[in-house]
């Protein structure tokens, strides 16, 4: 028999929502070859029973967090380690950030085949203090040093301080430039849109798209045996296919051309699958670097291996569903869409509270929680309905619908 729950309409009045149940796909078999690289970033599970004050502090169940990535793990999935969606700079510090990056780690020494790439970025610094470029590469240096001391791969985050001091796109070059060259290994370049944090409008030196990312494709030119690729995340899937015919043939995590990394959280399904079109392999698809695949890792593992069989059109089939739930997700206030992975993770029972840090939980209303609970079951992702049901009225009774 289904699980039922009562759940409230637009109207306000409540109606009986009967689930349909987990999805009909089987996730990635650790081990199983992908023919694209995933990278699912990872949240952090909140210690809630930590005595602090969670808009100043910060505490994470170190137990709970490293568990959940094990489960990406297990399915295939790599991890990008202390990005935005861990919270980073938005309640996550670097020193929690480096802690996270070295327990990540650790754990993955005993994982086969795991991958784990690590955001490395200027957030100790805060853009305010900073008085010029140096500034910046001191506190990119600094950061680069302490996650290649631990042996970790570098995602290069893109820096608030940088926007604030930058006078012109040479400045970009140049901090760029010097970053890496000390990079131990090809790292992922990251440029995050101001839809996920305003605070970097302008970046590359300009608000004008097109110009912004001729700069960095010479920048990626410039230093290409040094960049593995790049993620953007700018919710325009033109301008992301755009850059990704423009990457060199040289560089990459292989020699054999810089990859897009999508980092589309609206179009993903479209964007990895590819378009076949461009001069090198790598220009016709791209690969994964997602907030997303947190929430939707099953049906995200299970899709990936579909098209290693080349079953295309079964990997639509297992995505399309996804679409919606993370266009709700990630719908603005873009920045918010980590309460909603969070919740995901809640509901399916990966942590026994619905406490982020920061207090985050509080950035989305009741009614998008219904509809993100209403979705996530239209995409088969609710993994145990009971439960989810269950704590779905908890929510509701802390709302004061019973």
């Amino acid at each position: 028999m289904a699980t039922t729950i009562k759940l409230p309409a637009a109207n306000g009045a409540l109606q009986d929502y009967s689930l349909r149940g987990p999805g009909d796909f089987t996730p990635a078999k650790p081990g199983q070859k992908l023919t694209r690289i995933a990278y699912s970033a990872g949240h952090v599970v909140a210690d809630a029973k930590a005595a602090i004050d969670p808009w100043i502090a910060c505490k994470v169940d170190w137990d709970k967090t490293i568990a959940f990535r094990q489960r990406l793990w297990s399915m295939g999935l790599g991890i990008a380690e202390a990005m935005d969606t861990a919270q980073r700079g938005m309640g996550l510090d670097w020193p929690t950030s480096l802690e996270l990056i070295r327990h990540t780690l650790d754990a993955a020494k005993s994982v086969p085949g795991a991958l784990v790439a690590s955001g490395c970025g200027t957030d100790h610094l805060a853009p305010e203090d900073a008085r010029s470029v140096d500034d910046v590469i001191r506190a990119y240096d600094e950061q680069m040093a302490a996650i290649q001391k631990l042996g970790g791969k570098i995602i290069l985050m893109a820096s608030r301080a940088l926007v604030r001091v930058a006078k012109s796109a040479a400045d970009y070059e140049r901090v760029y430039a010097h970053v890496l060259s000390n990079a131990d290994q090809p790292v992922v370049l990251h440029w995050l849109g101001d839809m996920f944090d305003p605070a970097l409008k302008g970046y590359w030196g300009t608000a004008d798209l097109d110009r912004a990312m001729d700069t960095a494709l010479g920048i990626i030119a410039a230093n290409a045996a040094k960049v593995d690729g790049i993620k953007i995340s700018l919710l325009d899937k033109d301008k992301e296919i755009a850059m990704r015919r423009a990457l060199p043939s040289n560089g990459g995590p292989d020699g054999k051309g810089v990859r897009m990394y999508t980092g589309d959280d609206f179009n993903y399904a479209e964007l990895i699958a590819g378009d076949g079109a461009g001069k090198l392999p790598t220009h016709g698809k791209s690969d994964a670097l997602l907030g997303i695949f947190d929430a939707i890792a099953p049906a995200a593992s299970a899709a990936l291996a579909e098209l290693a069989n080349g079953n295309t059109e079964r990997f639509h089939q297992i995505l399309a569903p996804t679409v919606p739930l993370s266009r709700h997700i990630f719908q603005a206030p873009t920045r918010f869409y980590k309460t909603g992975v969070v919740f995901m993770a809640w509901l399916n029972g990966h942590q026994d509270h619905f406490i982020m840090v920061n207090g985050q939980q509080s950035t989305r209303s009741l009614p998008h929680f219904v509809e993100l609970f209403r979705l996530a079951d239209a995409a088969g992702l609710l993994e145990k309905p009971d439960l989810a049901a269950h704590r779905m009225k908890t929510l509701l009774a802390l709302h004061g619908v019973e």
